[in-house]
């Protein structure tokens, strides 16, 4: 072979490896710290996410405030990626170049709830240094204009490490972990944890009142009042929701997640003290709820105690129910039962339980002594965020469960 052949030749493989190396290093995700970026209502809620890379496996790990949620269903593919925020159906389909990843978020269970998606790549997490001026308890009212659901809160929030810090509790539970900034007499805070994405804005007015915007999601905006109180509260949770008169117990014949119908009457539930927990997998707050009761149900699972997660989906299809509810107890660890009970659209909970008044909130909890009869019924859950107030249930939950567990 003479000597041009053997330059072609040559030219030709440096090429190819030249090539061949810049499309690898274009398709590999930088992992690191990422800021990304949702635009909601023309405004820009933004979040950090990191990203991991082991055996060729990407990992991508949500940063809110102070928890840190674990995605799922991570994919790249040559510059696409795909992933599933935690628990929830809800994806991030984009493509990424560099130090920039553009896409679209995408609730796949609501009709055309489509959100674009930014994200940079970032050395570190976003810092905004905060001052104290809101620190404190405060009363708060929200107000629709597009609707009459207008509803009270108490906002807790304090400055750490020069960021605030805090949540807003309501009477179907809370607003989960909240961060941000502020600046002179204003406050941005913000909350994003794949399903949850809030905005809130505020701006003093006194020394002891507040006003400001709230924006949820694609659609929803409140506005707010506030004013400082160390008292403030909230309705009874306990008085919330109520068997209607004449009732004094709870019936249901709902499938379990082997299609198997499933009944308080059946003989596993006899004789114990039965917490009913209605939720969904798309609810956060049902999130921190599950991860509390499957946490004391693996300490307290020999005791004459059961709990049943009634289900209420997205979608009236068994098959799509089942697969949420599975998907979350692997996620989530749980290991009480679970029974498909509905959809929590058209106040499905609601009619599928005709023996309460009305079914506010996802969560809402109701326990059952081990004569059947129905002795707490309690709405929403006030979770890790709420600090105090999630200390002060557990303490009181454990008090009343084993009453119950002590009578005859």
């Amino acid at each position: 072979m003479n000597k041009f052949f053997i330059k072609i030749i040559f030219l030709i493989v440096s090429v190819i490896l030249i090539s061949c190396n810049t499309k690898s290093t274009k398709n590999n995700l930088k992992t690191g710290i990422w800021q990304g970026e949702l635009t909601m209502q023309q405004k820009k809620l933004p979040f950090n996410f990191e990203v991991t890379k082991a055996n060729n496996l990407y990992k991508i790990t949500l940063i809110n405030g102070k928890e840190k949620l674990k995605m799922t269903n991570v994919k790249v593919i040559n510059d696409s990626l795909f992933f599933t925020f935690h628990i929830f159906d809800i994806d991030i389909k984009a493509k990424f170049n560099n130090d920039k990843i553009t896409g679209i978020y995408v609730k796949n269970y609501i009709k055309d709830y489509v959100l674009p998606f930014t994200a940079k790549f970032s050395a570190k997490q976003t810092n905004l240094e905060s001052s104290d001026i809101f620190n404190g308890k405060w009363k708060m009212r929200f107000n629709s204009a597009n609707t009459d659901d207008n509803y009270e809160g108490i906002g807790i929030f304090n400055n750490q490490n020069k960021k605030l810090n805090g949540t807003i509790l309501t009477p179907t539970g809370d607003y989960r972990y909240l961060q941000g900034f502020t600046k002179n007499n204003n406050f941005t805070l913000y909350s994003f944890d794949g399903n949850h994405a809030f905005i809130f804005e505020g701006t003093k007015k006194t020394d002891t009142t507040f006003t400001g915007d709230f924006w949820s999601g694609k659609t929803s905006h409140e506005t707010f009042t506030a004013t400082k109180d160390e008292n403030a509260s909230l309705p009874d949770a306990d008085k919330l929701t109520f068997l209607k008169e004449g009732f004094h117990k709870i019936d249901f014949t709902f499938p379990d997640l082997n299609g198997k119908m499933v009944s308080l009457s059946d003989k596993k539930y006899q004789n114990k003290v039965v917490i009913l927990q209605i939720f969904g997998t798309w609810c956060p707050n049902c999130m921190d709820e599950t991860n509390f009761y499957a946490q004391w149900f693996k300490k307290n699972k020999d005791k004459n105690v059961a709990i049943i997660g009634l289900a209420y989906e997205a979608k009236n299809d068994f098959n799509y129910a089942k697969a949420r509810v599975e998907n979350m107890k692997k996620r989530l660890h749980v290991n009480y039962d679970f029974l498909i009970a509905g959809t929590y659209q058209n106040n499905g909970a609601s009619k599928s339980l005709p023996m309460l008044n009305h079914v506010m909130s996802f969560p809402t909890s109701i326990i059952i002594d081990k004569k059947g009869i129905v002795r707490k019924i309690h709405t929403g859950f006030s979770g890790p965020a709420t600090g105090k107030y999630y200390e002060d249930f557990k303490i009181e939950f454990n008090k009343f469960i084993n009453q119950l567990l002590s009578e005859k």
